[in-house]
């Protein structure tokens, strides 16, 4: 894993970037931080955009192609129509306002050696015979609730799949739902879900999704609740393998809800595994240090590394992060714990509400890692 940090003081724009390269691919994830200046958004965005053109001229990025891009926004509803992105890649509008004092910042995924077009609304990459199905920004508002526009998301996902010959319970990896108000409109999306994962196969005696659940306002004012996916098709069912951490995580259907801790997919020259939301929680499904944001994050922590080891990986082969606080007021507090700990690490904060109270931040990552699984082909 190699990690890099590119400032650049005329536009006020940082680039952190990790590149990780196994056979004949390449994988890159950049977070760009814009600066606050107390201007507009406009001019903000003019400022990132330069800085994701920076990006791409980077030796590091030379031939690589945008898989998918997520913007962390502070008024989606307003700022989203200004972005103008070409359809190359699939992209993801949330307001999760980054605590830096910007009104924006990125999360950008990148692939070199691979083949990346696009196909029934989904970035799709393709290579060695598998078939990578990234797809964001899915929503419904032809009904009012969350439990409802959760179902025809989903349906539409489901609908999606079978372009490709996919389902959900057989070929989703990894997904994201952000809820407007998630202290009122999370228990519909909770119970959308698990209602919709039982019809499609999907229940506690076959295996759930990666996911997160976190506050986020969709762009749309009508939307309650935005999907977000990875799908991936060519692979066998041996490749995948579910992390659970149970010496200090519990089974999450013991608390009503209906997602994997992590999972890990397995290839001829790499592992990947990806970490779902993770809290501070025990092995019994319980918030731990409740109203102290320093022992939060550090039992989120350990509760991740343990979830990592399991997947055979430390904090080493983590190659971006997510930060999710439900109070600005801690973000001093949290980057400074951020920044001791993971002095080069590709990270952003923003303000999302958890999806309990009680629970003051909550976290996620992708890793990956080397490796010779001589029974799988290459990645």
């Amino acid at each position: 894993m190699d990690y890099k940090s590119n400032n650049i003081a005329a536009t006020g724009v940082r680039i952190e970037l990790t590149h990780f390269t196994a056979g004949e691919v390449t994988e890159l994830h950049a977070i760009v931080h814009v600066e606050g200046r107390g201007e507009m958004f406009e001019s903000q965005l003019a400022r990132l955009k330069k800085g994701e053109e920076a990006l791409m001229e980077m030796d590091e990025t030379k031939d690589a192609k945008v898989v998918f891009k997520r913007y962390f926004l502070s008024d989606a509803t307003n700022q989203a129509p200004l972005i103008e992105e070409q359809n190359t890649c699939t992209v993801s509008y949330i307001q999760q306002p980054p605590l830096d004092g910007s009104k924006v910042a990125a999360w950008i995924y990148l692939q070199k050696g691979t083949a990346i077009t696009q196909q029934h609304g989904s970035a799709v990459v393709s290579h060695n015979g598998y078939q990578h199905i990234w797809t964001m920004g899915l929503m419904d508002t032809t009904v009012e609730s969350s439990y409802m526009q959760t179902w025809k998301t989903l349906l539409a996902y489901i609908d999606t799949l079978k372009q490709f010959g996919a389902t959900l319970e057989r070929n989703c990896i990894r997904t994201w739902f952000f809820v407007r108000d998630v202290d009122t409109q999370y228990n519909g999306l909770v119970k959308s879900r698990r209602e919709c994962f039982m019809e499609q196969g999907l229940t506690p005696d076959t295996h759930f999704i990666a996911s997160t659940g976190i506050g986020g306002t969709p762009a749309d004012p009508k939307a309650l609740v935005q999907m977000g996916s990875y799908a991936m098709t060519g692979f066998e069912p041996e490749q995948q393998r579910y992390l659970y951490a149970l010496t200090h995580l519990n089974k999450t259907y013991e608390y009503g809800v209906t997602f994997e801790r992590g999972t890990l997919m397995q290839y001829g020259d790499r592992n990947h595994v990806y970490i779902s939301g993770t809290a501070s929680i025990d092995h019994h499904g319980e918030v731990l240090h409740v109203g102290n944001v320093k022992k939060q994050t550090l039992r989120m922590w350990e509760n991740v590394e343990t979830l990592l080891a399991e997947g055979g990986m430390t904090y080493d082969d983590v190659m971006q992060i997510i930060v999710y606080l439900r109070d600005c007021a801690d973000y001093e507090i949290v980057k400074q714990m951020f920044d001791e700990k993971f002095p080069h690490m590709p990270y952003v904060i923003t303000l999302a509400p958890v999806c309990r109270p009680t629970w003051l931040i909550e976290m996620e990552c992708m890793a990956v890692k080397k490796a010779q699984n001589d029974n799988f082909r290459n990645f």
